[in-house]
């Protein structure tokens, strides 16, 4: 597993500001530290997943359900190739949970 000291890390990296739904919203994604952090997620050991009733469109409470906390809601989304929780997440799919230390 790579070296990962705990979901800070994606609040510890730059920002950018793009244009989301014809809105300006601040970001990580695309920034060069976070996808630095996010580079070697195939490295990662994974367990499967399955989206219950009442999770749906949900990370934060995947996240929780999984983790034990809310904190690692973009991981998922992430391992998962998710951009927009409304577009995945649905009940009973398969998702990869990656196991972090």
């Amino acid at each position: 597993m790579p070296n990962y000291s705990g979901p800070q890390d994606r609040y510890s990296s730059g920002y950018n500001r793009i244009l989301h739904r014809g809105k300006t919203v601040t970001t990580v994604v695309g920034d060069q530290k976070y996808e630095a952090l996010v580079k070697n997620i195939k490295n990662y050991s994974f367990k499967v997943g399955y989206i219950p009733a009442g999770y749906e469109h949900r990370p934060d409470l995947i996240s929780n359900l999984f983790y034990g906390t809310p904190a690692y809601w973009w991981l998922l989304m992430e391992t998962n190739n998710l951009d927009d929780p409304f577009e995945g997440l649905n009940v009973n799919d398969r998702i990869l949970i990656p196991e972090v230390r």
